[in-house]
């Protein structure tokens, strides 16, 4: 080590010097070029990110938010770094200040010249290096504390105390983290501040570890004293509030205090705190009295203590005196356990009702199957089409061009269709630049053509038209369709129809560079596609957009993405705008970083214009005596997607509110935030922190209230919660009784059951139907249902947000969902209708399987669809209704009043039947009177029966067996008619008695065959 700091180098033993080259000039000069280059590059790209973020942030309005969140993180950044830096940097000048002028002769001392040599020339350097490390590093973490210092700085009363210490919830909530915070930067302050002058003491000759006596000089015996008594002293402190953290700590048979946390662990914390005052007074008195002997006792009797107290004796307690008995022990902290999970998660108020559901169908009369079927028939809520299943349907049927797509997994709401509240199963139309040819895939078509997706695409969910006609199993029922957009959806929006331009979506492109260089020039994005021309053009005028014309812009975003066409490319010119960060997650995430988004938005069209819904919670881990879970792993199931937005520094969370509902235009972007549960501290506290950002709820209009929804990973982690807390009692609680589960979900089995948005039918047809989110549980470790969930999911409604639990009764076992997906798939009619669609390469697919309450009975439905497996352009096909009702009563058919009419033996009115939409270009146009004599009409249905057998025939050739199925279809239909009008015929009646006539005999040129066996 100490070869360091000698004056030259040293040869090797037993041999000459060896020859080193010193390095050229040139070689130097290079080095430092390359340093100072690689250093320019990363200054110009930490510049770059900070700047556009700024830039990006005016541009949709927030610059305050921005500025908040800079400033803040500055001031906390320069006061935790000068702190650190002062308190380092003064107790290492304050060691050598006060050095020993002499210093014995020993061997110590003498082997330390060498460095006290070589440090004295560079003293205040290092002093200055050493400071601004540990600033730095003290900086950063005091930056990275931004959320708990605002919640300290602007907290707010939750107006109820805890059980304990009686404080107000708020104390946990909002001070305490930041109480730690500082409590815990001040101990490490002390600690590297004492470290820093034990080694200047020991460098010069403050500290001499070999001397017989007077091995600490006074000032380092002063200073050390009074650095350790201040460390300890803090320590104490730290137990102080260590008692608080009782009541949001895990580890126990409960999440907060518990038997042993209140008889061992906290009369522990405050002996701890008391031995802690009295050892550092202990060594404040060392400044006078010179002696280590009373400050090392007492300091060994803390440690010791802290191992006695805090871990064993707990340890001792839980062991012999509380495991024993805990279910006696731990009710009264179970009790306040419950209340405060309730609370926390906001399923206090939930109603559980006892639910006897009848499944004997002896028991109901004829009059009262016909009264169930045709209340469930006719309900609207009844959700045939899969959000999770039809995509590639919407897609492949209206993509239109192969860059667009719609989400893999739909939404679901509802709109008022001639005064009738339908649901609607809804996708927007993206862009996906995946699917422009590859050829056409530059940097200027990606950019600055292919900028946006267009309209909405959306499905009446229970497979009947506007007009309540059910559509034979085809296409869905298209309520908006085709481009330019047509169907209902357009006409609420009026004569003009809605602004269809998606600029802003979850599909959207990394960026885009919009805007031309004059009025006069031409528009350069693609529009709408029209034929084989290409398709219209149009240039985005909307709010969003941060200008890009000028060099310095042009250069930071360059850098940015990477990409010097930014620069370079002449469509980028002085009127140009860049849009990017245009998830709609990803725009609330930023303009409110303090809230945690949830994983699905919601469009809905809304006042002629697209909007994305984006519901906002407020989340904690430090609610008092709450269970605390992963967030992630309360909201995960078969349809969950990873939302890759998370602000929060945590993932465990114990308190949750839905504060914000959020607003972003598809088109220009513009992010809105509406205070939505405005009783929450948290959610003031954030808006004293950023000021004028949320709206007020009153502002909220009356036409995107009607869209707003209960948030579905709101209602999971409620769900989660639930199963387990639904109980009242502690013993219940202790024993497990009744516990609940969220099932695994039928068609996967790797993940839970999700919850489903829905009209859930009154059982009343004078009520209307309830649009709410629904699920089941069932018994721990079981299969059987043991509870039906809904809460009111409409946001317009009294009741949004009431919840309901039908906990069915003891006495009876109803089959759970996977019970009922087996009866389903080994019924004997079900086996014999899909036996088709397993054959070749098509196979059946089991949509997502309802469950209904309907009066004092369960229902279960699901959508049966088939789909070929192979070649392009394939989708599922809506084949079936299953339903199941009782005990192993299983019903299909092609619509759900046929399958109802099935499974309760019922005969009933399925309604006007409709192949397809009547506003469908493509639909067969409406029967109309017939023309011609009975010959020709007989003639005319032949020969086109015909024509559809050959179609078939070269359907089936190619592997069609859709087109095929469909084709033979039509044909048969039209053969009856023949046959029909040949009835008509002269000699008709004679024939039927006797010998057919050669006209009713006539056959088509193609036989009908049997269904495919491929």
């Amino acid at each position: 080590m100490s070869d360091l700091f000698d004056s030259g180098p040293r040869p090797p033993r037993g041999g000459r010097p060896s020859a080193r080259p010193a390095p050229s000039g040139r070689s130097r000069a290079l080095l430092i070029t390359a340093g100072v280059v690689v250093a320019g590059l990363v200054a110009l790209a930490g510049f770059s990110s900070f700047w556009t973020e700024r830039l990006w942030f005016d541009a949709v309005g927030y610059s305050d938010v921005f500025s908040t969140l800079v400033w803040t993180r500055i001031a906390l950044f320069a006061v935790f770094g000068l702190l650190m830096a002062a308190a380092v940097t003064t107790s290492m000048w304050l060691a050598y200040r006060f050095r020993p002028v002499f210093r014995p002769a020993s061997p110590e001392q003498t082997s330390l010249d060498r460095y006290r040599e070589a440090v004295t020339p560079v003293r205040r350097w290092l002093l200055v290096v050493i400071g601004l490390l540990m600033g730095v590093f003290a900086g950063t973490s005091g930056a990275g504390q931004w959320r708990n210092f605002l919640l300290w700085r602007n907290g707010k009363s939750f107006e109820e105390t805890d059980p304990y210490f009686g404080k107000d919830l708020g104390f946990y909530v909002f001070d305490l983290p930041w109480f730690h915070f500082v409590t815990d930067f001040v101990l490490a302050m002390l600690v590297v501040s004492a470290m820093g002058a034990l080694v200047v003491h020991y460098l010069f000759g403050g500290i001499r570890l070999q001397a017989a006596s007077d091995k600490l000089s006074s000032a380092a015996q002063v200073q050390l004293s009074v650095l350790v008594g201040l460390l300890v002293l803090v320590k104490g402190l730290d137990y102080y509030l260590d008692r608080f953290d009782l009541l949001t700590g895990t580890g126990g048979y409960i999440d907060g205090m518990g038997y042993t946390d209140e008889n061992a662990v906290l009369p522990a914390k405050n002996i701890l705190m008391g031995i802690a005052v009295i050892c550092a007074i202990l060594f404040f008195l060392n400044v006078w009295r010179r002696t280590w002997m009373l400050p090392s006792v007492g300091l060994g009797l803390l440690v010791l203590s802290s191992i006695l107290l805090g871990m064993i004796w707990p340890a001792i307690m839980e062991r012999f005196q509380v495991l024993p008995s805990q279910a006696d022990r731990e009710a009264p902290y179970i009790e306040k356990h419950l209340a405060a999970t309730k609370d926390a998660y906001g399923i206090d108020d939930v109603t559980i009702d006892d639910f006897d559901a009848e499944t004997d169908l002896t028991n109901f009369s004829e009059d009262s199957r016909a009264d169930l079927a045709s209340t469930v028939a006719n309900s609207g809520g009844v959700r045939l089409v899969d959000p999770a299943v039809v995509p590639q349907t919407f897609q492949q049927l209206q993509q239109v061009r192969g860059y667009y797509t719609v989400s893999d997994v739909l939404d679901v709401d509802t709109y008022e269709i001639d005064g009738i509240e339908r649901d609607v199963v809804l996708g927007v139309r993206e862009l996906n630049q995946a699917g422009i040819s590859e050829g056409s895939q530059n940097w200027a078509n990606l950019h600055t053509v292919y900028t946006h997706g267009y309209g909405v695409i959306a499905a009446y969910g229970n497979q009947k038209r506007a007009d309540n006609a059910t559509i034979v199993p085809e296409a869905p029922a298209w309520a908006e369709r085709d481009l330019p957009p047509v169907g209902d959806l357009t006409d609420l929006s009026g004569e003009d129809g809605y602004e269809g331009r998606i600029y802003f979506g979850e599909n959207s492109p990394s960026y885009s560079i919009v805007g031309k260089r004059s009025e006069d020039a031409n528009d350069v994005e693609l529009d709408l596609p029209r034929g084989n021309e290409g398709g219209t053009t149009t240039t985005y005028d909307g709010a969003d957009g941060v200008e890009v014309g000028g060099l310095f812009n042009k250069l930071l975003y360059a850098v940015k993405f990477g990409e010097p066409n930014i620069v370079l490319s002449d469509r980028v010119n002085e009127n140009s705008r860049i849009l990017y960060d245009r998830e709609p997650g990803r725009r609330v995430e930023k303009v409110a970083p303090w809230l945690t988004v949830d994983g699905d938005a919601l469009p809905a069209v809304v006042d002629g214009k697209v909007v994305w819904i984006v519901d906002g919670y407020t989340t904690t881990d430090q609610f008092p005596l709450s269970n605390r879970e992963s967030f992630d792993e309360m909201t995960d199931d078969a349809l969950q997607n990873d939302n890759p937005f998370q602000t929060v520094p945590t993932d465990d969370i114990n308190y949750i509110r839905n504060a914000v509902k959020a607003t972003v235009d598809a088109y220009d972007g513009t992010v809105t935030l509406y205070a939505w549960d405005e009783s929450d501290p948290m959610l003031r506290a954030w808006m004293d922190s950023f000021p004028g950002t949320v709206q007020p709820r009153s502002e909220i209009p009356e036409g995107l209230l009607n869209h707003m929804r209960y948030p579905e990973d709101m209602f999971k982690v409620q769900r989660f919660q639930l199963a387990s807390y639904h109980v009242d009692d502690a013993g219940d609680f202790y024993e497990g009784n009744d516990r609940w589960q969220v099932p695994v979900d039928p068609n996967n089995d790797r993940s839970l059951q999700p919850a489903y948005r829905l009209s859930v039918p009154s059982g009343d047809q004078v009520e209307p139907d309830t649009f709410s989110l629904t699920s089941v549980y069932t018994p721990a470790n079981r299969q059987n249902l043991a509870a039906f969930v809904q809460v009111d999911g409409d946001a317009s409604s009294d009741t949004y947000g009431e919840f309901r639990v039908r906990r069915l009764s003891s006495s009876s076992q109803v089959a759970g969902p996977g019970q009922i997906a087996n009866q389903i798939q080994s019924d004997q009619g079900v086996t014999d209708a899909l036996f088709p669609y397993r054959q070749g390469e098509v196979r059946p697919v089991f949509g997502n399987l309802l469950t209904l309450p309907v009066g004092e009975s369960l229902l279960y439905v699901q959508p049966l669809y088939s789909i070929r497996t192979a070649g392009d352009g394939n989708y599922p096909v809506l084949r079936f209704v299953a339903v199941s009702f009782g005990d192993d009563n299983v019903g299909i058919g092609q619509t759900l009043a046929q399958a109802l009419g099935d499974v309760l033996g019922v005969s009933l009115d399925d309604g006007p039947v409709a192949p397809t939409d009547p506003d469908d270009p493509d639909a067969p146009e409406e029967p109309t009177e017939p023309t011609g004599t009975v010959e020709q009409q007989i003639a005319t249905a032949l020969s086109e029966a015909d024509r559809l057998f050959e179609a078939a025939d070269a359907a089936l050739a190619e592997g069609d067996l859709g087109t095929y199925q469909d084709n033979i279809r039509d044909a048969q239909a039209l053969i009856e008619e023949a046959l029909e009008l040949a009835g008509q015929l002269p000699g008709a009646g004679a024939a039927a008695e006797g010998e057919p006539s050669a006209d009713a005999t006539a056959e088509p040129s193609a036989e009908p065959t049997a269904e495919p066996t491929e």
